[in-house]
């Protein structure tokens, strides 16, 4: 990776329609079906190599596990082309299990917790992909115990 630093995302989803363990079951796959703008620019920004913490929207809206990135960015092959700042109009990422949350993190408890104060999930609860802060990556992977499972 040249030097370059790990970044760390937040990619949420439905898990009755994809899921952490269907991603673990298919063992690599396209993250697609973002469309928010801003969220297609996050997901612009997605490396090889970059972590990305997976949230389950719904009735559990926790973090249950990571995936790296395994690609840069490319455009959807359903939907090619370019926006009007010449970028992939829709980019997608392809993404491999990481690990299982061995203490999956809930939004309550990340409301509950002054550490997160600020934190993007907490102000833009719709936006489907988001940065995570180094620091914040850190606490996320000590909470939920994924520090000791992805190495």
């Amino acid at each position: 990776m040249g030097g370059r630093v790990v970044a760390m995302f937040l990619l949420k989803t439905e898990p009755g329609e994809f899921s952490y363990q269907d991603l673990h079951g298919r063992g690599r796959c396209a993250w697609d079906g973002v469309a928010n703008p801003a969220a297609l620019g996050h997901i612009r920004a997605m490396r090889r190599g970059d972590l990305a913490l997976i949230y389950h929207t719904a009735d559990q809206k926790r973090v249950v596990g990571a995936a790296r990135a395994v690609s840069d960015p490319y455009p959807d092959p359903a939907k090619p082309g370019v926006n009007s700042r010449g970028q992939i109009a829709t980019p997608v990422i392809d993404l491999e299990p990481a690990g299982l949350a061995p203490e999956p993190l809930t939004l309550a408890a990340m409301k509950a917790d002054a550490r997160f104060e600020g934190f993007v999930l907490l102000r833009q609860a719709r936006l489907s992909a988001m940065p995570v802060p180094a620091e914040l990556g850190r606490l996320i992977l000590t909470l939920t115990g994924l520090s000791g499972v992805i190495g």
